[in-house]
């Protein structure tokens, strides 16, 4: 039995209209998800999540096709009927690329006698010129219709706000998760990874508790600073090849890498004492494929022999080049000597990870950028957050030149943030007359 109190969403419709892809769209891009729970036949699925505080029941059925005698059909639609039983909203995905078909009639006629709130959703709505596709929907009954993309994450949010609009926040004893930091640290052995969790969970610091690591080897600290809950991971050193056994190098990075997928956030700790090593890149390089918000904390720093910032920043930025959107932290972590700025660089990070830009906005500003050279810009939207991920729909069918991706990483960095986390840029080619052939 689900839980009474958190309401259910159903997304229903016909089969291939793409229910799965935008169930996993909306559980996928959210951090707060509390599990997973398969349903008991195939074509029902159902998962906790939450949007913007509002934690809800979201399920998704298999294709509805009313009245079909075949078995399979008819499970799913006897399966869809229990959970509509159940639901507070209802998502009736379409299809915006075909005509309404029977089916889409026949199962808005059982949603309008179903009498619950009903958002009608016209999906692969992937560019502001398709938008007016959509209106010929309304024909089905329903007042509240939002164009949207489940496969380029385009107009969830404002069909999410729509649909979550009567549901209450978290309150009492589950509100602190909406401010708790996951953080990770990492690094190889002996580097002050311990000593620093020790100064920034110190005693003169509210410590609240001790969490259970989902594993037996690791117990993390949670402490409170200036109300935001911080839960440090902290992960085993991983090792340099040939120093340990295989065997346990390969567990020492698939940990590490383990307790990476549960931070939002990665304290990268560096050895100021003895430069950049090449395992340091190995390490850092494992943040940055699982695409996390990292800091570089050069720890030992009063034992460096190089004391100019600016020459030991640039020393490290020409090591990590692909780390160049990480801030860069000088600290003693014995003497806890630099550590406060440590949560105002963490909570940054995380703030950024999470930022959102109107599609307008940010489609006002790149109409003003010189990008190629070779390729035109039609069309740019942010579709995610951790990390920020934008889709650019573009003319030709050639791949986005690396240089025209770096480009415009950077453009976004200047005029709208985003330190310390790593940007996705995705590229759509915008479906265009196709060329003749000789």
């Amino acid at each position: 039995m689900q839980d009474q109190k958190i309401p259910a969403v159903v997304i229903v419709g016909r089969p291939n209209v793409g229910k799965s892809t935008l169930f996993n769209a909306i559980t996928g891009t959210r951090r707060s998800i509390v599990g997973d729970e398969p349903g008991i036949t195939r074509d029902r699925i159902q998962c906790e999540t939450e949007h913007r505080g509002k934690r809800f029941l979201l399920i998704d059925t298999g294709g509805i096709v009313p009245h079909d005698d075949q078995l399979i059909p008819s499970e799913i639609f006897r399966q869809a009927r229990v959970a509509l039983d159940n639901a507070v909203h209802v998502i009736f995905l379409i299809d915006g690329r075909t005509e309404i078909t029977g089916g889409d009639r026949e199962i808005a006629r059982l949603l309008h006698q179903l009498g619950k709130p009903v958002t009608l959703a016209v999906n692969k709505i992937d560019a502001p010129v398709r938008e007016s596709l959509a209106a010929e929907f309304y024909s089905l009954g329903f007042e509240h219709l939002f164009a949207v993309s489940a496969e380029h994450r385009i107009n969830l949010d404002d069909l999410l706000d729509h649909v979550t609009g009567s549901f209450e926040r978290e309150s009492g004893e589950e509100q602190p998760k909406e401010r708790e930091v996951r953080v990770a640290i990492i690094g190889r052995p002996n580097v002050g990874k311990s000593t620093l969790l020790n100064a920034m969970v110190g005693s003169d610091r509210s410590i609240v508790s001790p969490v259970a690591g989902t594993t037996r080897d690791a117990v993390d600290e949670a402490i409170v600073v200036d109300g935001v809950r911080y839960v440090f991971i902290d992960t085993a050193g991983i090792r340099r090849k040939g120093k340990t056994k295989l065997m346990a190098e390969k567990l020492s990075v698939v940990m590490a890498r383990k307790h990476m997928e549960r931070a939002h956030v990665v304290l990268m700790v560096l050895d100021a004492s003895e430069g950049v090593m090449a395992l340091d890149g190995t390490i850092a390089g494992y943040a940055h494929e699982d695409n996390k918000p990292v800091i570089l904390c050069v720890n030992k720093w009063d034992a460096s022999k190089e004391k100019n910032k600016h020459k030991a920043v640039q020393m490290i930025r020409d090591e990590l080049k692909y780390l160049d959107y990480a801030p860069i932290a000088f600290l003693s972590a014995k003497s806890a000597t630099g550590v406060g700025q440590i949560f105002g660089l963490i909570r940054r990070a995380k703030e950024d990870g999470g930022k959102r830009v109107p599609t307008a906005e940010l489609n006002r500003f790149f109409e003003h950028l010189e990008t190629d050279l070779n390729t035109r810009i039609r069309y740019i939207t942010q579709a995610s957050v951790y990390p920020p991920t934008f889709i650019v729909f573009k003319d030709g069918t050639q791949p986005l030149h690396f240089s025209t991706e770096r480009y415009l990483v950077n453009q976004i960095r200047e005029r709208f943030g985003f330190a310390g986390t790593p940007i996705v840029i995705k590229a759509r080619t915008k479906p265009g007359k196709p060329k003749k052939t000789k």
